[in-house]
Formats: structure tokens, C-alpha cells, sequence
């Protein structure tokens, strides 16, 4: 944010993180979501996988510490720039 770029908090258990509305999901987001930056155990990223797709975000990041070789087949396989375990 600091750096200027716009984040748009997405989590089902929480209304607001800091002082941002909260989506439940990527699909309820009312507007384009370029990359999506995935903060969740590697075994369940698949379901963000699928919905990044389904939305046509341009990149996903899963962060240090998160793999997925069916994610990154998923994601090559519909053209999206893809980051994991970085």
C-alpha cells in the first residue's frame, strides 16, 4: 500500500482488514483483480486457483512456503503469470 498499490483484502471470516472492506470470495470483488496473492497452506490452494481463473486475474503468488504442482499446471494451462515459494 505504501508503494501504491491498491490491495483488496479477500477472506470469508473477517468483514474489514485494515480498515478495508473484506470480500468473502474473489468472485465478490466488484472489480477487475489483476494478481492474486495467495496466503494459504499449499493443499488448500486449489479452490483460489480455480476462482482466480474464473475471474481472468492476470498472475497468482503463492507465497514462501507454498507449492503446488497442480496450481502451476492449472494456471499454465489458462495462461496466468504464476510465483510460488517466493
Amino acid at each position: 500500500m505504501r508503494a501504491g498499490y491498491k490491495i483488496i483484502p479477500v477472506n470469508p471470516t473477517v468483514k474489514e482488514v485494515l480498515g478495508m472492506t473484506s470480500y468473502p470470495s474473489l468472485s465478490a470483488v466488484p472489480e477487475p483483480v489483476e494478481i492474486v496473492d495467495v496466503f494459504r497452506r499449499s493443499e488448500e490452494v486449489l479452490p483460489v486457483i480455480d476462482e482466480a481463473i474464473k475471474i481472468k486475474a492476470k498472475a497468482i503468488w503463492l507465497q514462501e512456503g507454498v507449492v503446488s504442482e497442480e496450481a502451476a499446471k492449472r494456471v499454465k494451462a489458462a495462461g496466468l503469470l504464476f510465483v510460488q515459494d517466493q
